[in-house]
C-alpha cells in the first residue's frame, strides 16, 4: 500500500511541478476575462528560426540571473535550462543561477535568491541584476523584490510561464485526500531528500501555487515603477504537442482554457509587457529541457532576443 501511495503522490507532483513536466467548461478561460495587460507589448518573439540567430556580442550593463521553477535545482553540472546558459555565455552574457531550493516555499526561496543576488553584486561590482525566471521562480523573484525592497538592485524581471494567478492543477492536487495520508507524507519527505534542499517544504510550496493563495499574494505583492517587468508565455496547440503533459493539458483546458500543460494562459499573463510565444510550446519545452529544436524553432533564440531587448533598453 505504501508503494502505491508513493507512486500516486510522485506522479501527481510530477504533472504539477516538473518543468522538465464539457464544451461549456472549455471556454472557462474566456469567461474569466484576462488580467490587465495587452499581449504583444513585450519583446518580439515571433517566427523563431530553427537555426541559431546571429547576434553581436550581447554585453549587458547588468548580469543575468536564471531562476528555476519548482522541482528543479540549478547548478553547473545539472541545470534545468538546456543549452540556454551556454549559448548566452558564448555571446558574452554574464549568466548566474538563482540557487534556490527545488521544493522551497516562495518566502524561503526569495530569501535564498536575495543571498545569491547580494553575492553576485559583490563579486561583479555591479549595481543591479536582470532576473529571468521560469514558472514558480517568477513568484520567488517577485516576492524577493517586494519583501526586501530590492527595486534598486533589480533592473528587470522577465517571468517565463509563471502562474501569476495560480494553478488550477495545484487546487486539484492539494485537495486530494491521498496526498495527506501518513504514507504519502512519508513518501514526499523521502522525495525532498533526493534534492538536497536546505529548506524543503513540499506541501507549502504546493499551496503557494493555488489560485486562492495567489489571489491574496497579488493583492500584497505589487509591481513598482523602478523595475522593468515583463511576462512571456506559450500555450500548447493541442494535447499531442508534448505527450509529457497530455493529461494535465486536457484537465486545465476543461477548467480554464488554453495552457502550456501546466500553467494557463489566463494565469501566465501579468503586467503591462506581455509576450505570447506561438508554436505549440509546452511548459518544459520553453526552457529547452530536451536541448533540441521544437518543431521549427530553436528555443535558445528566444532568450537571445530577450537579452538583446534588455540590452537595447539599457539593462
Amino acid at each position: 500500500m505504501k508503494t502505491r501511495q508513493f507512486y500516486i503522490a510522485v506522479s501527481l507532483l510530477f504533472f504539477l511541478f516538473c518543468g522538465c513536466k464539457s464544451a461549456s467548461k472549455s471556454a472557462a478561460g474566456a469567461n474569466h476575462g484576462f488580467p490587465a495587460g495587452r499581449v504583444g507589448t513585450g519583446v518580439d518573439l515571433d517566427n523563431l528560426p530553427k537555426e541559431q540567430e546571429h547576434f553581436d556580442k550581447l554585453t549587458l550593463k547588468y548580469p543575468v540571473v536564471l531562476v528555476h521553477g519548482i522541482a528543479k535545482r540549478d547548478h553547473e553540472d545539472a541545470d534545468p535550462w538546456g543549452r540556454i546558459p551556454r549559448i548566452l555565455r558564448e555571446k558574452g552574457v554574464e549568466v548566474y543561477f538563482g540557487n534556490t531550493d527545488a521544493w522551497g516555499t516562495i518566502e524561503s526561496n526569495a530569501e535564498m535568491l536575495k543571498t545569491t543576488v547580494d553575492k553576485i553584486l559583490k563579486e561583479t561590482g555591479k549595481e543591479k541584476v536582470n532576473l529571468i525566471a521560469h514558472s514558480k521562480g517568477g513568484l520567488d523573484s517577485r516576492y524577493m523584490i517586494w519583501k526586501y525592497n530590492y527595486e534598486g538592485k533589480t533592473a528587470s524581471l522577465t517571468t517565463i510561464s509563471t502562474p501569476h494567478h495560480g494553478a488550477v492543477l495545484a487546487d486539484l492536487i492539494l485537495n486530494l485526500k491521498t496526498l495527506h495520508t501518513k504514507a504519502a507524507k512519508k513518501s514526499l519527505e523521502d522525495l525532498e531528500k533526493l534534492y538536497h534542499d536546505i529548506y524543503p517544504d513540499i506541501y507549502t510550496a504546493g499551496y503557494d501555487l493555488t489560485t486562492t493563495y495567489m489571489k491574496d499574494f497579488n493583492k500584497r505583492v505589487t509591481m513598482d515603477d523602478i523595475v522593468f517587468y515583463q511576462s512571456v508565455y506559450s500555450v500548447m496547440n493541442d494535447a499531442m504537442d508534448d505527450l509529457l503533459y497530455t493529461a494535465s493539458y486536457n484537465y486545465i483546458k476543461k477548467e480554464i482554457g488554453d495552457n502550456d500543460g501546466l500553467v494557463s494562459e489566463y494565469s501566465a499573463r501579468w503586467g503591462n509587457n506581455i509576450t505570447k510565444v506561438e508554436g505549440g510550446i509546452s511548459h518544459g519545452q520553453i526552457i529547452d529541457i530536451f536541448g533540441k529544436a521544437i518543431l521549427d524553432m530553436k528555443i535558445p533564440n528566444m532568450y537571445l532576443r530577450i537579452v538583446n531587448d534588455l540590452r537595447n533598453k539599457g539593462f
